[in-house]
């Protein structure tokens, strides 16, 4: 996608949610989109929360260690106030965001600004995770990615957690965490 001028010359901002359960490629497909952008010689920024830390304090990793530089944040009112002169916001792991993170997302989208934002749609326990559901409704563009199930090999929706924690936010990898389809999720929870 490019930022389209609108009939009267004025660059048209919109928001696009990539969202899926953990190992669905959501933080590959991001920064394929910001490469993309690169290209094309716009002018972007890209933020995450400073709380995850797993591959790397200043990068967004994927899990197969594509990397892409960005600025840690500790909340999204300063996306805002980070975002000058740019074309492009990409935003990473958006479920660990403030609920103020949606709001972020119009201002920039009213300034003309391409907002692409990845995150978790439902936390372990399959519920609504953070601000997404609220920028997944907002968003003009929303793409569901899907990882493959490590019991049955089915498509996979929902991100099981392997260790006992009740918390909602708890950072991991493929040690804490793997893929289920929606059977194998339930059948594991008995």
């Amino acid at each position: 996608m490019f930022i389209e001028p609108n009939y009267r010359g004025e660059r048209r901002g919109w928001i696009e949610v990539i969202c899926g359960s953990m190992f669905s490629g959501k933080t590959e497909e991001l920064i394929r989109r910001l490469k993309r952008v690169k290209i094309a010689n716009l002018k972007a920024e890209i933020f995450k929360p400073s709380i995850d830390v797993r591959y790397d304090e200043t990068k967004i990793v994927s899990h197969d260690t594509n990397a892409i530089q960005s600025t840690p944040v500790d909340n999204s009112q300063n996306i805002l106030l980070m975002a000058q002169d740019v074309d492009v916001i990409g935003i990473d792991e958006a479920q660990f965001f403030d609920d103020q993170l949606p709001y972020v997302c119009d201002q920039l989208a009213l300034r003309g600004i391409r907002v692409i934002v990845a995150g978790l749609d439902m936390d372990y326990l399959g519920n609504p995770f953070g601000p997404m559901p609220t920028i997944m409704a907002k968003a003009d563009y929303v793409t569901k990615v899907h990882a493959i199930c490590v019991k049955c090999g089915n498509i996979a929706n929902y991100s099981y957690r392997k260790v006992a924690n009740p918390e909602q936010v708890m950072l991991g990898a493929k040690d804490s965490y793997e893929p289920r389809c929606r059977k194998c999720y339930n059948e594991g929870k008995l």
